[in-house]
């Protein structure tokens, strides 16, 4: 048998065993359909809006909080609507992102919830996330400066007793399912696979500095130096000490 042939026939057997993706019947779910009139944001959380408390308790944010957080992502989590269909409204889409930090619960059961696609939740949440803290880390975390270390070495000493202190730095390990192909890069030392969370606080348990992300496996020590914190006046990153002592 010829080389082509053998290719053509080989394609062929592959391809019988294959499944082959169901074409979609319908463009978007009966029950999706429904969404402005019995889904979650357009009944239960408008009721909310008139009891203070359950409103909080819902998205961990009172009403006033919530506006003004929409006030300043709205633009950027905004989308336009097409021929095919009208878009989910910026304060609907904050709201699934809200719900989902104030839960944890799956995109799944937060689709269900609010009748929208899981996919539609997995594309949603990040972005508005990302929206959330490009529009609010400036304001309130910025990257301190020499005078903001100075000032929290001042604390230490005077509410610890603790000199020439610029942070006190600790990880946590958030627990995920270990991703495709990753091998052993986020399996952790407690047996579980994570991501690390890993902050410098000042002497009143603020965070100051924050690097998200890293793989599960490496110590505290690692992950602060191989950190793209910024190298300000002051600053090094590459101390792997709880103490660090840049003036001496």
């Amino acid at each position: 048998m010829r080389p082509t042939l053998r290719k053509v026939v080989l394609i062929a057997l592959l391809g019988r065993d294959q499944p082959r993706r169901k074409r979609r019947s319908v463009w978007v779910q009966r029950w999706l359909k429904s969404r402005k009139q019995a889904g979650e944001f357009h009944r239960l959380i408008q009721e909310l809006r008139l009891f203070g408390e359950e409103f909080r308790s819902y998205f961990r944010l009172d009403r006033s909080q919530f506006d003004h957080l929409l006030q300043m992502v709205g633009a950027r989590i905004t989308r336009m609507d097409t021929n095919y269909r009208e878009s989910i409204s910026p304060v609907e889409r904050l709201a699934f992102c809200l719900r989902f930090l104030a839960t944890g619960d799956s995109y799944r059961t937060i689709g269900f919830s609010f009748r929208v696609g899981r996919s539609t939740v997995a594309g949603i949440v990040p972005s508005v996330a990302q929206a959330i803290w490009d529009c609010l880390v400036g304001e309130n975390m910025p990257v301190p400066k020499e005078e903001d270390w100075r000032a929290i070495t001042a604390e230490f000493l005077e509410r610890w007793n603790f000199p020439n202190c610029l942070g006190s730095i600790d990880g946590k390990h958030v627990v995920i399912q270990a991703p495709p192909c990753s091998g052993s890069q986020f399996y952790n030392y407690k047996g579980t696979y994570s991501v690390v969370l890993l902050v410098v606080v000042d002497a009143i348990y603020c965070f100051r500095v924050v690097d998200v992300g890293a793989y599960g496996k490496g110590s505290d020590g690692v992950i602060f130096r191989n950190c793209l914190w910024p190298d300000t006046s002051g600053w090094h990153p590459g101390y792997s000490t709880i103490c660090i002592t840049p003036w001496g």
